[in-house]
């Protein structure tokens, strides 16, 4: 549904062009500094208004409205909400009789019968990942200083430059989509809990809940068909668990194994583009040509890093929680 996690636990609510789009995160420990500051550095990334991105502009402007007092978490649910203020609902009512390809417009009217807010997507809008971003924050500093979650994009469009694989989405006046790569350092040993709760599956089930992802990788990834066994295999090298490589991408049978994590995705074009596309016309029940109207990114891919970032802290965040009440063995 729309909450994720065991103990860090964490339910987005809201759509893109209703009032508000917010994030109730429980399980988080008390005696935290937390302060509105401490959003807007990751908040700012993942903002549209740069090239390729939407023009749309919101503040977005963390409000805390439980679970912080004089700056120090409580141990109570914190709730954050973000106000929508530029909205321009008129540009989706076309889209009632025209439901684009490519994006749930269609599929959630079937689901829902009709009843869905359909504005901007609703509540299928990349306009959720606010709440994926705040709740990344909080994850973060669960994780501690030590652990360095970065994520960077790697390829638009099929060209490792993304400035020049953005530069020709823009000449060719279409969406395009992208590579994410996401690096953390510093895990310890021993997170990940197999076999439904390894550490990929879960990275995987949150990554999928970020809209346009279509692909997951570890490591060597798709590649590591192509090799033979000795060509993948890390060889350990010391007693920490360090490696001589890292094809597995620093997880070894669903557990961490103290090298980094690497993880990328697949971020497919924005669907709604403005070139001329064929689909349903709902009224009619023909298949006719339309457009997209309003404000959208070219390529999504670009505001997706600090997003990435967000998911992989917080299952990581989880998992470190899950190890903390794990009873230990006295030797």
């Amino acid at each position: 549904m729309n909450s994720f996690g065991r103990f860090f636990r964490v339910t987005v609510f809201g759509e893109s062009h209703g009032a508000s789009v917010g994030v109730n995160i429980d399980g988080i420990p008390a005696g935290i500094p937390l302060t509105q500051e401490d959003f807007l550095p990751d908040l700012e990334r993942r903002k549209g208004g740069a090239r390729g991105t939407t023009p749309r502009k919101e503040e977005d402007l963390p409000h805390l409205k439980s679970g912080v007092f004089n700056d120090l978490t409580t141990g109570a649910p914190i709730t954050i909400l973000f106000e929508n203020n530029n909205t321009r609902s008129t540009d989706y009512e076309k889209l009632r009789q025209f439901p684009r390809p490519g994006h749930a417009d269609f599929v959630a009217s079937k689901k829902f019968g009709g009843f869905e807010d359909y504005r901007g997507g609703g509540h299928f809008s990349g306009r959720l990942t606010l709440n994926l971003v705040a709740a990344g924050v909080i994850a973060k500093k669960i994780l501690g200083d030590a652990i360095k979650v970065e994520a960077r994009i790697t390829e638009v469009g099929g060209n490792p430059d993304p400035e020049a694989g953005l530069e020709a989405a823009i000449a060719a006046k279409d969406s395009v989509g992208g590579i994410v790569e996401c690096v953390v350092t510093g895990l310890p040993i021993g997170l990940g809990e197999p076999f439904f709760d390894s550490v990929e599956s879960n990275i995987a089930h949150a990554a999928f809940a970020i809209p346009a992802i279509k692909g997951i990788e570890f490591g060597t990834g798709f590649a590591a068909a192509k090799m033979k066994g000795v060509e993948h295999n890390d060889p350990i090298v010391d007693t920490t668990g360090k490696t001589a490589t890292n094809h597995a991408g620093g997880v070894v049978g669903g557990i961490t194994n103290g090298n980094p994590l690497v993880v990328r995705v697949a971020v497919k074009p924005t669907s709604s583009t403005p070139k001329d596309q064929q689909t349903l016309n709902i009224a009619s029940g023909e298949v006719e040509t339309f457009s997209v109207k309003g404000r959208h990114d070219l390529c999504i891919a670009l505001r997706v890093p600090v997003v990435l970032e967000s998911i992989v802290a917080m299952v990581l965040a989880d998992f470190m929680m899950l190890e903390q009440r794990r009873p230990r063995v006295w030797q």
